[in-house]
């Protein structure tokens, strides 16, 4: 789950504006939006968007990265093109245990800002897509994990990054039925309290146990849903702005 984004400019830089300063904000604006994937009205992770990311080295001002983490020890592109599909996700209860994500859980966590995801819910065969999202309408602040990949014929250093996720809550147990999963599942969202808990680095070794602590459901009740147009297929009007706009499926009673 969690394969499929919004991140508007405006989510993206909500944080950098808030705890920045706006000379920098549009020195970011007009020196790597250019080589961002943004505006993503919808987008999937398959496809490896270049986004923004807010890693802990530099927590208030965010860099680019592509959406698929790949570990340093990866040796070429051949082997990355395998392993990349595999790495846009990340399941919190094993990131420090799991070769492909515990160097990255132990030393170099980051924050991904978006406006909501989408999931798919299955009914009789078909599936429907759902897009979820804050009732505040503020940015979903999303935990994720990052990494740099040296690339040693080129020598292009490739920043990459993947996004964790935690057991359901109700409403997106309700969602997210596919059964072909592993059980219900939703992307870890921090709390703004939490996100500076999430990069910072512990003082006590191991840190383990005190970041688990915050790879928890996000409350229902700070979440809305709704159904949206297909995503998939030749129905998918593609990356516009009105696909996160209701549409009623008389099939589906949510």
């Amino acid at each position: 789950m969690c394969y499929d984004i919004k991140a508007s400019l405006e989510a993206q830089l909500k944080r950098a504006r808030h705890y920045g300063n706006e000379e920098a904000i549009e020195e970011i604006i007009e020196k790597l939006v250019p080589y961002s994937d943004l505006p993503s009205y919808h987008v999937s992770g398959f496809s490896h968007p270049r986004l923004f990311i807010y890693p802990d080295k530099t927590p208030f001002k965010p860099i680019l990265a592509y959406w698929g983490l790949v570990p340093h020890w990866i040796k070429d592109r051949s082997q990355l093109k395998k392993f990349w599909n595999n790495t846009l996700k990340a399941r919190g209860e094993s990131i420090f245990e799991k070769p492909s994500f515990r160097d990255a859980a132990k030393k170099s966590r980051c924050l991904i800002c978006v406006d909501g995801f989408f999931e798919h819910h299955h009914l009789g065969g078909k599936t429907y897509p759902f897009y979820i999202s804050k009732k505040d309408n503020e940015p979903l602040c999303l935990a994720g994990l990052w990494s740099e990949w040296l690339d040693k014929t080129t020598g292009e250093l490739i920043t990459t990054f993947t996004i964790i996720t935690t057991e359901a809550n109700p409403m997106m147990r309700k969602i997210h039925n596919n059964p072909k999963a592993k059980g219900p599942r939703m992307p870890v969202i921090l709390a703004e309290d939490n996100t500076e808990d999430w990069l910072q680095k512990s003082k006590v070794e191991p840190i383990e146990e005190e970041l688990k602590k915050l790879l928890k459901p996000y409350p229902q009740e700070a979440l809305k849903a709704h159904t949206v147009r297909r995503l998939r297929g030749k129905e998918y009007p593609g990356n516009l702005e009105s696909i996160t706009e209701r549409v009623v499926y008389d099939e589906i009673d949510f």
